[in-house]
């Protein structure tokens, strides 16, 4: 038992570069153990892995498509015949167009400034920018609409 402590206070047991994991006879109970290691680890890298920092990104991009294309395969028609992809898009279409905020009106915030301080600036910018935004989403969605009922062409871009 003696010949047992002086091999464990002579051992030094590392975890990752520069985390010592803690002696286990000063750790009584697994639960404390337990603990220890879930407050006290560092946060996860690949360099803990041996492997390059940009590792990383690839397994984020992919965990990301495998969760967009899981949450579009789970999504979509009603499984008893239901709706066609057309009116599947043109009930998206309606319930976007039906959320899109109304227009700010640029003059009258403009009207109620009473000084020009660089938050009102980037405020006001904002809103003619905002306002830019949601003219294109309209734009955009309503040419959509139009090309599904068979009023334009369908583009490329719409497709």
């Amino acid at each position: 038992m003696l010949i047992r402590k002086e091999i464990m206070n002579n051992m030094q047991l590392t975890m990752t570069q520069g985390f010592r994991s803690p002696d286990p006879t000063r750790m009584p109970g697994k639960e404390n153990y337990l603990n220890y290691v879930d407050e006290k680890l560092p946060q996860e890298n690949p360099n803990m892995f041996g492997l390059h920092p940009n590792a990383e990104i690839g397994y984020l991009t992919t965990l990301g498509d495998g969760l967009c294309f899981t949450i579009l395969a789970c999504s979509g028609g009603s499984g008893g015949g239901g709706a066609s992809k057309e009116d599947i898009a043109k009930e998206k279409i309606d319930a976007f167009l039906g959320r899109l905020p109304e227009p700010f009106n640029i003059i009258e915030l403009k009207g109620r400034v009473t000084e020009a301080t660089p938050y009102v600036i980037v405020c006001l910018q904002e809103s003619e920018r905002m306002n830019n935004l949601t003219s294109v989403v309209r734009t955009m969605l309503s040419d959509l609409d139009d090309g599904l009922k068979g009023a334009k062409n369908i583009t490329d871009e719409m497709e």
